[in-house]
């Protein structure tokens, strides 16, 4: 395992992120900041609690996980992209760097910087409503597990758009509206019967319900679902990231 090599892309991918401060972590933040005053504000009037817990402490796990999604996405995305766009992706794939190595760089840096912003978000939420969370490590868990599985979702992405708008494609048109429709904002036992059986074929909702759980200690799925969901999904784009490699699929041309 060549560490220094590691060391030395997820260096330069912090860097960036350091570089666009601004851009990187304060925009998400105030972003889910609004979310959580407008809904917290127009909906927690009329919801004063969810299976017991307040609406506006309800809403945090789903806020901290939508930022979490998007934000290990494009990190990833982006960060893979801008090789192949500049063409320094050639020099990359040319040095002693095995596969294994690139990808652990890249996602560990995406990562990163997702779990560092969906702790800001935490401590920013704090702010406005009395937060208890009963298994914290739990917390930790789904949060890097999270993190690491949609960076790797993201790199994917990354390798695959051929352009800016393709890069975005997937996040705005299926991630954000999966993330809405995946009891961001509500539980799903909420809804008629028929719209929670088709809930439950949104891969999110397990992710969102195991966090939320990790929280309150309760939860729309089941603990052992959401964290097999999580992992069957990370397995997935380890498949297609070893995949992509292996074929140099929109890698070598």
């Amino acid at each position: 395992m060549n560490r220094h090599a590691i060391w030395a892309i997820y260096r330069f991918e912090m860097a960036r992120t350091l570089r666009t401060l601004l851009q990187s972590i304060v925009s998400p933040v105030i972003s889910t900041s609004l979310y959580f005053v407008v809904f917290g504000a127009a909906i927690g009037s009329r919801i004063s609690e969810i299976g017991g817990v307040s609406y506006g402490a309800f809403i945090v796990p789903g806020l901290i996980m939508l930022s979490l999604l998007t934000q290990s996405i494009s990190n990833a995305s982006f960060g893979i992209y801008f090789p192949k766009f500049v063409g320094t992706i050639y020099e990359l794939l040319s040095a002693p760097v095995s596969y294994l190595e690139i990808v652990i760089a890249y996602v560990g840096a995406a990562a990163t910087k997702s779990v560092a912003i969906g702790l800001i978000i935490l401590a920013t939420a704090a702010l406005f409503v009395p937060l208890h969370i009963e298994h914290p490590v739990w917390m930790v868990c789904f949060l890097i597990l999270t993190a690491v599985t949609f960076s790797l979702f993201g790199f994917i992405i990354g390798i695959w758009a051929q352009n800016f708008e393709q890069l975005q494609l997937v996040p705005l048109l299926v991630v954000m509206p999966l993330t809405f429709l995946g009891g961001a904002f509500y539980s799903i036992d909420m809804l008629p019967e028929m719209w929670r059986t088709i809930t439950l074929f949104n891969p999110v909702v397990y992710l969102i319900s195991g966090f939320r759980w990790s929280f309150f200690g309760t939860a729309d799925v089941s603990l052992a679902i959401s964290l097999g969901m999580t992992l069957a999904f990370l397995f997935a784009c380890i498949m297609v990231v070893g995949w992509m490699f292996k074929t140099g699929y929109r890698l070598r041309t």
